[in-house]
């Protein structure tokens, strides 16, 4: 049973299925989910027993085909992150970008913060652009070639003598630099509630927008809590 002591991290690692209770709550477990769950209800005015409750209640109810990406291979971890995350970025930001463009045309004289949404999502496609294409193309072939050492028991050549901590910890705050970003998205569209009197594309926006930063979230959960942790346990047992 999950106790209010155990930090928010832990629970999302030990029973994927509070993720989805996390986010009905608005409780950050991917950039901030070290604190205590009862200090993390507390910041957020949440009863931590209510939480507690819908904690215990989805454990009893996850799939136990979900994979367990603390346990998995790092390489299926990061192949995992790049086809489902990565793409889905890559999909999605281009959308919502059109979106807004069509969404600040029609409503942006009468709703100013619009606008501010259009500049803050650029910012964060353009952000997310360079930092999905570092990973891919340098910090994720690092994590797999250490993988890799370890399955082969032989010493890793030179190529890769920059520590894999040095980029994590560059990665790790880009993470949540998106994250203030989205905060500030969210808090300007109203937790992403569109108007009544919007039209059709102000609403559609809108959802693209919520389902963005679920996906997000999720996508930084593997990343900060799992990935990264594992491949600097990695290159420590290395030496």
């Amino acid at each position: 049973m999950t106790a209010a002591t155990e930090t928010v991290r832990e629970i999302a690692l030990e029973s994927p299925a509070a993720i989805g209770v996390f986010e009905q709550f608005g409780i950050n477990y991917c950039c901030g989910g070290r604190e205590p769950l009862a200090e993390a209800c507390a910041a957020n005015g949440l009863d931590v027993e209510i939480v507690l409750a819908g904690l215990n209640t989805a454990s009893q109810h996850q799939d136990s085909a979900d994979r367990n990406w603390a346990e998995e291979p790092l390489a299926a971890l990061i192949e995992h992150i790049v086809a489902t995350h990565h793409a889905f970025c890559k999909a999605e930001l281009p959308r919502l970008s059109g979106l807004a463009a069509r969404v600040v045309n029609q409503h942006g004289g009468s709703n100013p913060e619009l606008p501010q949404i259009q500049s803050k999502l650029a910012q964060l496609a353009k952000e997310l652009a360079v930092h999905l294409a570092e990973e891919e193309v340098s910090v994720f072939p690092m994590i797999v070639k250490l993988e890799q050492e370890k399955s082969d028991c032989k010493p890793g050549k030179d190529e890769f003598s920059v520590s894999v901590g040095n980029p994590l910890s560059f990665l790790t705050r880009e993470h949540y630099g998106a994250a203030i970003l989205l905060a500030q998205i969210r808090s300007l569209s109203r937790d992403f509630i569109a108007p009544e009197y919007g039209c059709a594309t102000y609403h559609l926006f809108f959802d693209g927008l919520r389902e963005f930063e679920r996906d997000l979230h999720r996508h930084v959960h593997l990343e900060n809590n799992i990935l990264f942790p594992r491949a600097v346990e990695l290159e420590t047992a290395r030496g």
